[in-house]
C-alpha cells in the first residue's frame, strides 16, 4: 500500500508563474539515413490514431528533436540571450532554487513560450493588429506597481537579476495583440436555454462541496511503479524547497492539463477518481497530497480552495488589516535573523488591538501598512488558514524570510458575507463564453504551430 502524504507547501507556492501558459512545441526532421537499434515490443501500442508500429527502427544520425538555445520562427529570431533573460526573470520572480538539470528544463519551456509569443505577434500583424508602444509602456508601469516598484526601479531590478525590460515588454505585446485578435476572430454565442440548464444544475447541487484542485499525473506500468512513485516524492520535496506546483506540472505531468499547470478547475468529488476524491475531501486549502496511486499511475493533488455550491463562503469575508513588518540588513545570517524574529514575535504577541500597533511598531523600528477590503480568499492559502480563526484585534503568527523580512497581520475589522452567492444569467453566460473562447484560442495557437517554419540554431 502506498502512503498518501498531506503537505503544506506554504505561501504562494502553487501558482507563482501566474496564468501564462508554457506550451509544448515539436519539430521533426530526417537526417542522412543510418540503421539504428531495434526497439523491442514491451507492451501493446496505445491507440493514438497515428497507426504507430509495435516494432520499429530509428533512422538518422542525430536526434532531430533536440531543442537548441536559439530559433528562427518564420522570420523572427529568438536568441540565446532572449531565453536566458526570460529564465532569469522567472527564477527571480518565483524565487526558484533550481538544480542544473531543472534550469535546463526551464530553458526549454521558456524557448517554447517565446516561440508561441512570436507566433501570436506575427499572426496579429498579419491581421493588421498592432500594439502602440505607449500601451506597452502603460502596462509595464502597472506591472512595476504590482511589484511595488517604479518603472525605473523595475528596470534596475531586472538588470540586477540578469533579465531585462525587453523580455517583459515582449510578453506584454504578445498578450495585448493576441487578445485583440481573439476579440476580432472569436464570436461565441451561448444560448439562453443552455445558461438556464447550467443554473438549474447548480441549484440542484446547492450545499455540496466543490474543490479547486491542481494535479500532476504520471503514467506507471507495474514494472515502473516504484520508479515513478519515487520521482513524485522528489517533486513533493522540491515543493517544500520552494518549487511552484504549476512549474512542476508543466514540466513533468502527463495529463492533458499539463499546459495550464495541472489546473482542473472547480470540481465535485463525483467528478474525480475515487482515490483523488477521497484525498481532496481530507485536505485543507494549501495542502498537497500524494503520491496517490491510481489504476494507471500516480497523481499529486494540490487543493487551492474549497467551497459549498451556492452557499455563502466564509473566505469571501472582507478584512481590514494592519501589517507590521521588519526587514533584515544585507548580510544578516540565518541565526541573526532567527534571533531578531524571536524578539519581534514576543513584542507583537503583546499587541492589544489595532490601536496598539503604532506603539509596538515604534519600539521595534517596524513599518506599518494598512489595507482595507481584502477578501480572505485573496490571501495565500497558508495565510488564509492563519486568518480564519482570528477575532478582531488579534495577531497572526510572524511569517517571512531572511530576504523578505518578517511580518505579522493584525485583524482590525471583518465583514462576513451576508447571503449566499447565486450567479446571474449574465455571469454564467460570461463564464461559458470565456471557457469556449479559451478553447478556441488553444486551437488557433495549435494551428499556428503546425504551419510555422521553425529553425533551431
Amino acid at each position: 500500500m502506498r502512503v498518501r502524504l498531506h503537505v503544506n507547501i506554504g505561501v504562494a507556492k502553487a501558482a507563482r508563474f501566474g496564468r501564462k501558459t508554457i506550451l509544448t512545441f515539436g519539430l521533426a526532421g530526417v537526417a542522412s539515413i543510418a540503421i539504428a537499434q531495434t526497439v523491442p515490443d514491451q507492451q501493446q501500442v496505445p491507440n493514438t490514431g497515428l497507426n504507430l508500429p509495435a516494432n520499429f527502427q530509428l533512422f538518422g544520425k542525430g536526434d532531430p528533436n533536440v531543442r537548441k538555445p536559439t530559433a528562427i520562427v518564420n522570420d523572427t529570431v529568438i536568441t540565446g540571450t532572449d531565453v536566458d533573460q526570460r529564465v532569469a526573470m522567472v527564477v527571480a520572480i518565483s524565487k526558484l532554487n533550481l538544480k542544473p538539470e531543472e534550469r535546463d528544463q526551464l530553458r526549454v519551456q521558456m524557448l517554447r513560450q517565446l516561440i508561441d509569443e512570436a507566433l501570436q505577434i506575427q499572426e496579429a500583424k498579419a491581421n493588421e493588429i498592432t500594439v502602440d508602444p505607449k500601451e506597452i509602456e502603460q502596462s509595464f508601469a502597472r506591472v512595476s506597481k504590482n511589484f511595488q516598484r517604479t518603472p525605473e526601479q523595475m528596470r534596475g531590478w531586472l538588470k540586477e537579476v540578469g533579465a531585462s525590460e525587453r523580455t517583459i515588454r515582449r510578453q506584454i505585446e504578445a498578450d495585448l495583440a493576441w487578445n485583440r485578435l481573439l476579440r476580432r476572430r472569436v464570436n461565441i454565442n451561448v444560448g439562453e436555454a443552455e445558461v438556464k440548464a447550467m443554473i438549474e444544475r447548480m441549484k440542484a447541487a446547492k450545499g455540496s462541496d466543490e474543490y479547486h484542485v491542481y494535479e500532476i499525473y504520471m503514467n506507471a506500468t507495474p514494472d515502473r511503479a516504484q520508479e515513478v512513485h519515487a520521482a513524485m516524492q522528489r517533486m513533493i520535496q522540491q515543493m517544500r524547497e520552494g518549487a511552484p506546483f504549476d512549474y512542476l506540472a508543466k514540466t513533468y505531468s502527463e495529463a492533458s492539463t499539463k499546459s495550464v499547470g495541472g489546473d482542473l478547475g472547480w470540481v465535485r468529488p463525483s467528478m474525480l477518481p475515487d482515490q483523488l476524491a477521497q484525498a481532496a475531501q481530507e485536505m485543507q486549502p494549501g495542502q498537497v497530497a500524494g503520491p496517490v496511486q491510481l489504476s494507471t499511475g500516480f497523481s499529486i493533488l494540490y487543493l487551492a480552495e474549497k467551497r459549498k455550491v451556492l452557499t455563502a463562503d466564509s473566505r469571501d469575508a472582507k478584512l481590514s488589516l494592519r501589517q507590521v513588518a521588519i526587514n533584515f540588513p544585507k548580510g544578516t545570517t540565518e541565526a541573526q535573523a532567527t534571533a531578531r524574529a524571536g524578539e519581534f514575535a514576543t513584542a507583537t504577541r503583546a499587541i492589544k488591538g489595532c490601536g496598539d500597533v503604532a506603539n509596538v511598531a515604534k519600539a521595534q523600528s517596524a513599518d506599518v501598512v494598512d489595507r482595507d477590503g481584502i477578501t480572505i480568499k485573496e490571501l495565500p492559502p497558508a495565510l488564509q488558514n492563519m486568518i480564519m480563526p482570528l477575532q478582531v484585534g488579534q495577531v497572526t503568527q510572524p511569517f517571512g524570510s531572511v530576504e523578505d523580512g518578517v511580518r505579522v497581520l493584525v485583524l482590525c475589522g471583518r465583514d462576513d458575507p451576508k447571503e449566499a452567492y447565486e450567479p446571474s444569467v449574465e455571469q454564467v453566460q460570461e463564464k461559458l463564453e470565456e471557457e469556449r473562447t479559451n478553447l478556441r484560442a488553444q486551437r488557433m495557437l495549435r494551428d499556428l504551430r503546425r504551419d510555422a517554419l521553425v529553425e533551431y540554431r
